[in-house]
């Protein structure tokens, strides 16, 4: 069975796109699905950031010198899980935080796996990895994921590259990632005329708190039906380090009750993760 693509695609710059679909990938390994995040924001490489060891060869090499190379030989275990651990490629972890969490427990042993499929490489292969033909190329792999990995999820930064457009469009979903401001909700707005403009559409909206903001842009900017209305998430602010992710992948603190809610809600499907109901005066704490 063809596993599910779905491309997050931020609203912003700054969204915490990456961030997100690290833990939703997370999550669902935490379901027991082996889920690869896919990047397709090759001017930040930001997944990158989430693979300790070196990287080599990269998306982009196999989009542009490497043609007949599996899919398989740019993937890597994403950093703090136990699979990073059992490969090999978490011994470089500790200098960004460590392979242990801040607590010194050892990383959650999840019954599925994260695989990044990570962009990095000098501008030279960037600037080729962008053009239209690498873009189909891009389609390619990403079909080519969806044969190997129970779901998919593709890192896009706001439609505006061929590698963006070519994530929004030829995915199964796609889901805004915007920050929990009026400026995300607007942003949001402008997004889906521009994936409207490319013949796709968007399938939800999740709207990720930044640590220390006063929460709801909801009662900030006035308007507060977009929040009401069915296929918009909040997700709570959380460590933003990225020694800290994938911070949904054990727990059943507010932040990964949120991811599993948003998995559910971008893929469409439902999760076998069990929470434990909280207490009375966890109910009441802020």
């Amino acid at each position: 069975m063809q596993a599910t693509t779905l491309a997050l695609v931020g609203a912003t710059g700054g969204a915490g796109t990456t961030r997100t679909a690290v833990e939703l990938a997370a999550m669902g390994a935490r379901d027991g699905d082996d889920v690869a995040v896919v990047d397709a924001a090759f001017t930040t490489q930001g997944l990158s950031e989430y693979v300790a060891g070196r990287i080599d060869p990269d998306l982009t090499a196999l989009l542009t010198d490497g043609p007949d190379a599996a899919l398989s030989a740019a993937a890597y275990p994403v950093a703090g899980t136990r699979n990073a651990e059992r490969s090999g490629s978490g011994g470089e972890r500790r200098e960004r935080g460590g392979i242990e969490s801040d607590d010194g427990n050892d990383p959650p042993d999840l019954p599925g796996r994260v695989d990044a499929v990570p962009a990095r490489a000098p501008f030279e292969r960037i600037a080729r990895a962008k053009t239209a033909e690498a873009a189909r190329k891009l389609e390619r792999r990403i079909d080519e994921a969806a044969t190997t990995y129970d779901a998919v999820v593709v890192d896009a930064a706001p439609v505006g590259s061929n590698e963006a457009v070519a994530a929004a469009t030829s995915v199964d979903r796609a889901v805004a990632v915007r920050p929990a401001t009026a400026h995300g909700r607007d942003a949001t707005q402008r997004l889906r005329g521009r994936i409207a403009d490319v013949g796709g559409s968007l399938d939800a909206t999740l709207a990720v708190e930044r640590p220390g903001s006063r929460g709801s842009d909801a009662g900030v900017d006035g308007d507060e039906t977009e929040d009401s209305d069915a296929g918009i998430v909040r997700v709570p602010a959380t460590d933003p380090e990225v020694a800290a992710a994938p911070t949904a992948a054990a727990g059943d603190s507010a932040y990964a009750r949120a991811i599993a809610s948003a998995y559910e809600t971008a893929f469409d499907a439902s999760l076998g993760v069990e929470f434990s109901d909280p207490g009375v005066i966890e109910r009441f704490t802020p």
